[in-house]
């Protein structure tokens, strides 16, 4: 069976969610390991959690990239691991140079914590490949820097604000290099995985990302 790592810095706060949905709902071997136990050779996929690394000291997701961690994710990477980054570990993402861009502050100088909806483009590789092009979806953010701001508008898979909660420019949710081998995003699949997690009227938009996660790893990417 595909085997999924899930990433726990110090500050990390979301990896019991992440790790309930690649086994539950993925139905993948997962566990959580230490940042600096991880070896991307024993691994077929790595997700990056959401949470305050190093309590977001100097700023969201710097510290995590000074660890010897970062070596391993750039070596995975380059050998073709998938990775996802969530919320903090989007920030983890961008600031190790592995992703564009940078993220910001929120526009409103305030913490944004409520469901918002996403638009998927150009959907392919082992995170978003199973949702639909243009697909709107629901899912939650929780963050106070993730202000997404580049020089050049992202391509390939991405997803999109309909409803820019945060300034991100390009209404940018979540972007992805490598043909969507490696994803980051502000919004938290995680906690819109299953049914019971989505307020009435909404989809959890979540699911799908874990459901083919799992056929996407079983067949080999």
């Amino acid at each position: 069976m595909p085997r999924v790592a899930i990433v726990k810095f110090p500050g990390t706060n979301c990896e019991r969610e992440t790790l309930e949905a690649v086994r539950r709902v993925a139905r993948l071997d997962a566990l959580i390991v230490r940042h600096d136990e991880f070896d991307w050779r024993a691994w077929d996929a790595l997700i990056i959690p959401g949470g305050f690394s190093y309590g977001d000291y100097v700023r969201a997701g710097v510290m995590a990239t000074w660890s010897k961690f970062s070596e391993a994710l750039r070596e995975g990477v380059e050998n073709g691991l998938p990775v996802l980054g969530i919320c903090n570990g989007f920030q983890v993402l961008t600031e190790a140079g592995v992703l564009p861009g940078v993220l910001l502050p929120n526009e409103c100088g305030c913490f944004v914590a409520r469901w918002v909806r996403l638009r998927i483009a150009e959907p392919k590789g082992p995170w978003l490949g199973g949702y639909e092009d243009g697909e709107i979806v629901w899912m939650p953010v929780a963050h106070g820097e993730g202000r997404w701001w580049g020089l050049e508008e992202p391509r390939g898979p991405s997803l999109r604000y309909v409803d820019n909660p945060n300034g991100s420019r390009w209404d940018i949710a979540g972007v992805s290099v490598r043909d969507g081998q490696v994803v980051g995003m502000m919004p938290h699949p995680e906690r819109a995985a299953f049914p019971w997690q989505a307020p009435a009227g909404r989809n959890p938009g979540g699911l799908k990302l874990f459901e083919w996660l799992g056929k996407a790893l079983r067949a080999g990417w």
